[in-house]
């Protein structure tokens, strides 16, 4: 069974404010065998969306290759716009070498309260995915279970993205739970009647648009 570790220590610029969280990134990542147009840095799969879609809210000019400068773009934006990234996941097993969420067995999680409480500044997650099985909203559910202290998510908007607060240490901190920049979810997307309304009225309306407008409302 494969030992998908995590490849990347969390990245938190001093300033943040808000914090990206996801899972896991594709195996390769963690086996170093990557592709010339992956970026060996948080979401630089060369199938994500997550960086193309910061790319065209931002107007970053962002490069997609294996090289320094690429990642080196990728962190002085976060560090411009007091945003960090830690993923829930440390590690997990698999069964099949994928990057499926679902195919995660075993899975150790980080102490997210923990790296919170170390950066007092961040007043916001934001979630690549929800609260379905092995997300990061799922995970982090199971966390602050597990931690025994009582904190829970109190909802505050059920619509897509969903958003909820929690109280640390006295201190307020809002997740929104973002619809995932993967293409496993593009057919969730094309479900949903907000979607369907705007193709309808713009044919050339995609996946990629709709969640430029969802992500534009929290970066």
């Amino acid at each position: 069974m494969f030992h998908h570790t995590h490849p990347y220590k969390p990245f938190i610029p001093k300033n943040a404010t808000k914090l990206i969280v996801g899972t896991l990134p594709p195996p390769r990542f963690t086996t170093g065998y990557l592709k010339h147009d992956d970026v060996n840095f948080c979401y630089g799969s060369r199938d994500g969306f997550l960086w193309p879609i910061l790319d065209k809210l931002f107007d970053l000019n962002l490069k997609y290759e294996n090289t320094e400068a690429a990642i080196d773009q990728r962190k002085e934006f976060l560090i411009k716009r007091g945003i960090g990234i830690c993923d829930v996941v440390e590690s997990s097993r698999r069964s099949k070498i994928d990057a499926s969420d679902l195919g995660m067995k075993e899975v150790e999680l980080r102490d997210l309260t923990n790296i919170l409480r170390k950066n007092p500044l961040i007043k916001t997650l934001l979630f690549t995915g929800g609260n379905s099985k092995n997300g990061p909203e799922y995970f982090f559910r199971r966390h602050l279970r597990e931690l025994g202290e009582g904190i829970k998510l109190k909802v505050i908007s059920n619509e897509v993205p969903r958003v909820h607060q929690f109280l640390l240490d006295g201190r307020l901190i809002n997740t929104v739970s973002l619809t995932a920049p993967s293409g496993s979810a593009n057919r969730a997307i094309g479900s949903m009647d907000s979607y369907k309304f705007k193709k309808a009225k713009d044919p050339k309306f995609n996946t990629i648009d709709f969640r430029i407008l969802q992500y534009n409302g929290y970066f």
